[in-house]
């Protein structure tokens, strides 16, 4: 990550989100169809909002909801759909296309950079009595450079599971096809942000309004409450409709239908986050009905052909099959239907009932187009010449819609600060989404990053994985391979990101004089809301410690932030601050200053920076790090001096 520290440091930036696992906290999240058994779970921390001047993603979606929804976004949008602001938008107009290079070029950290890749073959093994997936593809990249690419383990490999026994049957190493980086994945639930983004084209030509109701557009959509359901509250899980229903169990369309419309709401709309694949069918079904074209042209049409991502398609022909992952070896009860071996089908079983073309899960895709993907959304909507979205419509898809279910921040269709899966890129402007068989993307705006990670984990079997582990292992590698800089160009003190890690960095006693006397030095911090922290302490005897108050000052300017319990927690902005701390309290009498870092949760930040730190009265220099002699007293215990 990329920082600057006004007086003490700076940085410079590169110019420039399927869903697995329930949730706990204020929503739930289920399988996508069918009875999904080992999904794992994963605790959502609640979102911080940003600091500082500006609209923030928060701000913005509460004012859109204010002010009317889609009238407010039609109001928003630039004139000519081809208009360019940002440096990213014009870049993405300019025809420039993603190119593979070196991390360097990317502006990233050779070494954490090749821990991506590392972390991600560690999950070939015992994960931790099976694998996590039988192979993996990951794909990571800043700007226009894809910097990392790499398959690993095999795309095909067992050919039968046996639950009685929790045994498999291999297939032959002569049969086994090893994973390319251009195997074709069963993207499963990232299949809701194309359905997502589909809508929102809509909304731009005037075609679907984001707080009408759904039933406007699908009359059939009524009963028990329905009626009160906007598409809004489809986009972001809060139209109160269950988890799923069992449409593989209806022989007939007629069926699937008449099994949609008597769905009831299980809450009141809008009071309510739940993950559920109803809405995002009943958004295809809208779609359909109001452009007069099924699903599967829509994408081809209005996303794919346009961005050339020209393996990415509803029902892949027979002809991919050999280049596609394997996903599960079906039988009951772990699912739904007996259909052996799942290899160029959609796994997904509602999505299988419906044709292979639903709303919420079906697209198979590669990485390479998904980065495509990424890069067009990164760069306001276009990409190599072609636009798809305007860029007002794109911050609308990063906009926290969810501010009333803190932890389930969700924009239009994608999802926002999720630590639980997207490690330590999760910060308040991350976007991304899951998928079922092992499929994940995160883009990271703040930092002009993309990280997806396609793995066959349900293959053989979708009890041999639980949780996001491999995601979150990837992410923080990832976060760590953008650097921090400081303005001097060397080091400073590192907190570093392990979980549950915590530490200090002690200064040696002092004695200031007077009550003028003050703690200044630079921090930059990204830990995890509730669940890590900075800590600044006092103490007279080296045993006891109290909190100081300190506040800090954006290196970009603005107004000091009060932190008067000695501690602060969250995002900082990815720029370095200013902190001050007087030490009024401690005139005329010795006294020990400390910095703390504490992680306690199951996920981290991209973790705390502590630089040129001094105390100082008016006539006096107490201490400076910068001189040799006071720089060899600190006692770090846990923290590292850190160049990147």
């Amino acid at each position: 990550m990329d920082g600057v520290t006004g007086a003490v440091g700076n940085g410079t930036g590169t110019g420039g989100a399927a869903s697995a696992g329930p949730r706990t906290g204020t929503g739930t999240r289920a399988g996508a169809a069918g009875p999904r058994t080992g999904t794992g779970t994963g605790t959502r921390a609640g979102a911080a909002v940003p600091r500082g001047g500006g609209l923030s993603r928060r701000r913005l979606g509460a004012r859109l909801l204010a002010l009317g929804g889609v009238l407010v976004l039609h109001a928003a949008l630039p004139g000519p759909a081809g208009a360019a602001g940002s440096p990213a938008e014009r870049r993405a107009l300019q025809g420039l296309r993603l190119r593979y290079g070196s991390a360097r070029q990317a502006g990233l950290l050779d070494a954490h950079l090749d821990g991506v890749a590392e972390e991600a073959r560690r999950f070939l093994g015992p994960s931790p009595e099976h694998p996590y997936y039988a192979g993996a593809v990951v794909l990571a990249g800043r700007g226009r450079t894809v910097a990392l690419h790499r398959a690993m383990g095999h795309a095909v490999r067992y050919a039968e599971y046996d639950g009685r026994t929790d045994r498999v049957r291999e297939f032959p190493e002569s049969e086994r096809i090893a994973m390319a980086e251009d195997t074709v994945f069963d993207l499963a639930s990232l299949t809701k942000l194309f359905t997502s983004i589909l809508a929102v084209q809509q909304m731009e030509r005037g075609r679907l309004e984001l707080e009408a109701p759904v039933f406007r557009y699908l009359p059939e959509f009524t009963g028990g409450g329905k009626e009160a359901i906007t598409v809004r509250q489809l986009l972001t899980h809060t139209s109160g409709l269950r988890s799923w229903a069992p449409f593989y169990q209806q022989p007939t369309r007629e069926g699937q239908l008449r099994l949609l419309w008597s769905v009831r709401p299980q809450d009141t709309p809008g009071t309510v986050y739940r993950y559920s694949d109803l809405n995002l069918i009943s958004l295809q079904l809208l779609l359909e009905r109001i452009t007069g074209r099924t699903l599967d042209v829509l994408l081809h049409d209005e996303i794919t052909a346009p961005l050339g991502m020209h393996r990415t398609r509803y029902n892949p022909p027979l002809s991919w099959r050999r280049v596609t992952a394997a996903t599960e070896v079906q039988r009951p009860p772990w699912s739904g239907l007996d259909r052996g071996l799942v290899w160029g089908e959609v796994h997904d079983e509602n999505a299988y009932a419906l044709g292979g073309v639903a709303g919420h899960a079906g697209v198979f895709g590669t990485a390479w187009d998904l980065a495509v993907l990424a890069r067009t959304l990164l760069d306001g909507g276009g990409y190599a010449g072609r636009r798809i979205l305007r860029p007002a419509s794109v911050e609308l898809l990063f906009t926290d819609y969810n501010t009333a279910f803190p932890g389930d921040d969700h924009g239009l269709g994608f999802e926002l600060y999720q630590h639980w899966y997207m490690g330590a890129m999760a910060t308040p402007h991350s976007a991304g989404h899951t998928g079922f068989t092992g499929t994940s993307i995160v883009l990271d705006p703040s930092a002009d990053t993309f990280l997806i990670l396609l793995g066959n984990s349900v293959h053989p079997v979708r009890t041999w994985r639980a949780g996001s582990a491999p995601r979150v292992a990837v992410g923080n590698r990832f976060a760590r391979a953008v650097p921090v800089r400081t303005r001097h160009g060397g080091p400073a003190w590192f907190s570093g990101i392990a979980p549950g890690g915590s530490g200090t960095l002690t200064l040696p006693p002092l004695t200031p004089a007077t009550g003028t006397a003050r703690l200044r030095c630079a921090v930059w911090w990204d830990t995890v809301p509730g669940e890590g922290a900075f800590h600044l302490e006092a103490s007279a005897d080296g045993e006891t410690w109290e909190p100081l108050p300190f506040s800090t000052l954006r290196s970009t300017g603005g107004t000091p932030e009060q932190w008067p319990f000695g501690s602060a927690s969250g995002w900082s902005g990815r720029i370095w601050h200013r902190l001050e701390a007087p030490l009024t309290a401690w005139a005329g009498r010795e006294v020990r200053l400390r910095f703390r870092h504490a992680a306690t949760g199951r996920y981290v930040g991209r973790g705390v920076y502590v630089d040129v730190v001094r105390v100082a009265e008016p006539t006096r220099l107490l201490f400076a790090e910068d001189r040799p002699r006071d720089a060899a007293l600190i006692e770090a215990t846990g923290w590292t001096r850190s160049a990147d």
